[in-house]
């Protein structure tokens, strides 16, 4: 039999045999590797703190606008500046590239392993910031579409699944707290991100210059950085390798849960797998839809009511009590996100205990009970109980997110649960289309049909429980797979010979220890640092909610 050592001089340094762990490696070094892309690549949901300066790049203090430009004239002008749904695409595009790029490449990044893909999810993800940096200082927007939306899109994908599958087989006792940690950094990267650019554009700005091209070319260069980090911190537990003394859970909770697998080729053929898929896709979309409209839906509902005045309507306020109303809404969007980021390890690691459809179960039930509940709330004036209630639906949002990868391994099993989920993310990408275009569509049919701004978002409500109903119906239609999608004991074991070159073996093979180290310590405090870092701040922005 090859050795590991030996194996390892014969391949290339990013190549997935050179990765296989070996005699003595601590697993908990590995969760740390994939915070430290998922806190990159998080600040997806932070690219608007771009948008207001960007709209004056070229006018500085004022926009230098020209009413009549298309869409297609904004995308190479050099002499207007851009509006803001001329930039709001990159966003849009950069979701649809994630959901893309996650389905056509995850096999790939089963075969070649998480260090390859992270090494191209960092230049992507990180050369995005670079090619739409050179956008903006030479004022053409398809570069920023091209870079932040395409290849921004392109290592969002990757980097997002690059994690999934290593933790999940790394951690079979606690696959929802392992990928929930992860995903957690996808929660808190736009906390550290949004940070950072208003950070950076304060200090490059100057009478001639906005300072987003500067923050935007730094930015790329640190993400490059943190995410290689990451990738090389990446190791894969052999084939057959399991924590010394687990055995699978054999109760009810965890009667979903399967001992076989199926093959990625066949995996989209069940019917589990489109359940699953209608079961994030409900769940986000209904979470998302109220994500891209926080912000104003605080201010158009409560009004002056967030700053003392509650008999005054949003435009009933003078410029300067627009701006704390705006101010109060600000704080809220952050609390949102902090809720967001807190509820993807909560969730995920509770549903190791109750099991993934129960879970889910409490996502939807509880859900629908808060969307149907929140005109209420708006009704009998209580900001307070209203903003709770949305932090709470948040982290079920959240929550949905980092749950879902144990849910697939729990079905499929693990051998190409990656992939599997790659493909799955089709479903954020729909979407990131659906949950804001309906928010959006309904409140302006409510204003159109004469109902008060106040109230505009209240059918809004019940149709995003309506999601959450569908998606509930899915998820209690969800059995195990049947007998004949799993591989037979002979596949799996040829599959999995041909990605190490060697036969699969079971056991710890003196991997995983648990035990406290050095580098364990260093590499917790790498990402542990910078997110608590954002959680500070982001608490601190929140205050203005109770002051």
């Amino acid at each position: 039999m090859t050795s590991n050592a030996s194996t390892s001089d014969n391949v290339g340094l990013l190549d997935r045999a050179r990765i296989i762990a070996k005699p003595g490696f601590n697993r908990w070094l590995v969760p740390p590797a994939a915070l430290a892309i998922h806190l990159c690549i998080g600040m997806s949901y932070g690219l608007s703190v771009f948008w207001r300066p960007l709209e004056r790049a070229l006018g500085i203090t004022q926009p230098q606008s020209c009413p009549d430009m298309s869409m297609w004239q904004a995308l190479f002008t050099t002499t207007c500046d851009w509006t803001r749904g001329d930039l709001v695409p990159i966003f849009t595009i950069g979701i649809v590239f994630l959901g893309l790029s996650a389905a056509i490449f995850g096999g790939w990044l089963e075969r070649a392993g998480p260090r390859k893909a992270g090494f191209v999810a960092a230049l992507c993800w990180g050369g995005g910031f670079i090619v739409s940096a050179l956008g903006v200082h030479l004022h053409q927007l398809w570069l920023l579409w091209l870079g932040l939306g395409v290849l921004g899109g392109i290592g969002l994908g990757l980097g997002y699944i690059s994690p999934v599958s290593t933790l999940i087989k790394w951690f079979p006792d606690r696959r929802g707290m392992a990928t929930g940690m992860a995903i957690m950094g996808f929660g808190g990267g736009a906390m550290i991100g949004s940070l950072l650019a208003n950070e950076l554009m304060l200090y490059f700005r100057s009478a001639t210059d906005v300072g987003v091209a500067p923050a935007m070319a730094t930015m790329g260069v640190i993400y490059i950085l943190f995410m290689m980090g990451g990738a090389f911190g990446y190791r894969i537990a052999p084939d057959g390798w399991r924590p010394d003394g687990w055995t699978p859970p054999t109760d009810a909770a965890h009667a979903m849960i399967t001992t076989g697998h199926v093959h990625l080729d066949n995996a989209h053929k069940t019917p589990q797998f489109w359940f699953i898929w209608i079961v994030l896709c409900m769940n986000v979309s209904a979470g998302i839809g109220v994500l891209a409209t926080a912000s104003p839906m605080l201010q158009e509902i409560f009004a002056g009511q967030l700053i003392g005045l509650p008999d005054l309507t949003l435009s009933q306020l003078d410029p300067g009590q627009v701006a704390a109303v705006a101010g109060v809404a600000a704080g809220f969007v952050a609390l949102l996100s902090l809720f967001n980021s807190f509820g993807r390890i909560i969730w995920a690691s509770l549903s190791d205990y109750i099991g993934r459809k129960n879970t889910y179960h409490c996502f939807f039930i509880l859900g629908m009970i808060l969307y149907a509940a929140a005109p209420t709330l708006a009704k009998v004036g209580s900001p307070l109980l209203f903003v709770a209630a949305f932090c709470f639906i948040l982290t079920m949002y959240g929550g949905g997110f980092a749950t879902v990868p144990a849910y697939l391994a729990d079905i499929f099993g693990t051998q190409f649960v990656g992939a599997i989920h790659g493909r799955l993310l089709t479903a954020w990408s729909t979407a990131g289309v659906l949950g804001p275009l309906a928010i959006v569509y309904i409140r302006e049919m409510q204003l159109a049909a004469g109902v008060e701004l106040a109230k505009a978002y209240d059918y809004t409500m019940y149709i995003l429980a309506g999601f959450l109903l569908i998606g509930l119906i899915a998820n209690l239609l969800i059995r195990p797979v049947a007998e004949k999608w799993l591989m037979s004991e002979e596949e799996l074991a040829t599959i999995r010979a041909a990605s190490t070159g060697k036969p699969t073996e079971t056991g710890s093979f003196g991997i995983g220890f648990g035990g406290f180290s050095l580098p364990v310590l260093l590499a917790w405090l790498a990402v542990g640092i910078p997110f608590l870092w954002g959680v500070f701040n982001t608490i601190l922005k929140a205050t203005v909610l109770f002051s």
